[in-house]
């Protein structure tokens, strides 16, 4: 080891969250202490029986970070026969996602209140999802940031281990670097090949991902959106 080496700090894990304070509404509060307990499985370093989790076998989705839950409960709408396990570590969000469960009579998402890398090591089984959602995760704008990026090769090939067979990886960005460096650390996964049929490599937007109210301002100003839909081989 050098002597740089040793006074170095060491290197920070990656995250599936930033840290971010938020404010909880009434109505967030009231849906925690009432749907939660239904609702939001408590994290542990177990794996979690996904037919009992919902009470019936079907393909199972994983989405990471899902902000207020809006895109994550109409797509749970579109797609009744799916099953979806939502990760999301800021409060506020699960509060507003519990409060669309309820508003929605939905039944076929949980959540889970932690971070979603650990989730995914401890406690879903390894093939057993039918496809990962990662919607506009943060881009992590500046150059020496980019390495806080979830998606990165280590990342994509854990993940590749929980998808089935024939399953899917779903990644959406606003920001076209991340957008690049996703494109770049995708195709070079072995494990998963490319369904977009675009000479770019960015697939059109499936149908089932809503669009939001974000990228619906950001489209009419001419910014750009970029979805990336891979499926294992």
């Amino acid at each position: 080891m050098s002597d740089d080496d040793q006074g170095a700090a060491p290197r920070r894990a990656i995250k599936s969250f930033v840290t971010r304070a938020g404010r909880m509404g009434t109505g967030q509060i009231k849906a925690l202490a009432e749907l939660g307990p239904k609702f939001v499985l408590p994290y542990k370093t177990e794996k979690l029986d996904l037919a009992a989790t919902f009470g019936r076998r079907a393909p199972v989705v994983l989405e990471i970070g899902f902000g207020m839950g809006g895109a994550t409960a109409e797509i749970a709408a579109t797609l009744p026969d799916h099953d979806f396990i939502g990760c999301e570590v800021h409060e506020p969000g699960v509060g507003a996602l519990l409060k669309l469960i309820d508003e929605k009579q939905l039944a076929n998402i949980r959540i889970v209140q932690h971070d979603a890398v650990e989730v995914l090591r401890d406690m879903v089984g390894e093939g057993v999802l039918a496809g990962v959602h990662i919607f506009f995760p943060d881009p992590w704008h500046k150059k020496r940031h980019n390495k806080r990026r979830l998606i990165q090769p280590a990342f994509v090939a854990q993940l590749v281990k929980h998808i089935a067979p024939g399953g899917y990886l779903h990644c959406a960005t606003d920001w076209q670097p991340y957008a690049e460096q996703m494109l770049e650390v995708l195709s070079a996964e072995p494990g998963l090949l490319n369904t977009a049929a675009a000479a770019t490599g960015y697939a059109d937007k499936p149908a089932y991902r809503p669009l939001t109210k974000f990228e619906a301002r950001g489209l009419r100003l001419g910014h750009g959106v970029w979805d990336l839909v891979f499926r294992k081989r």
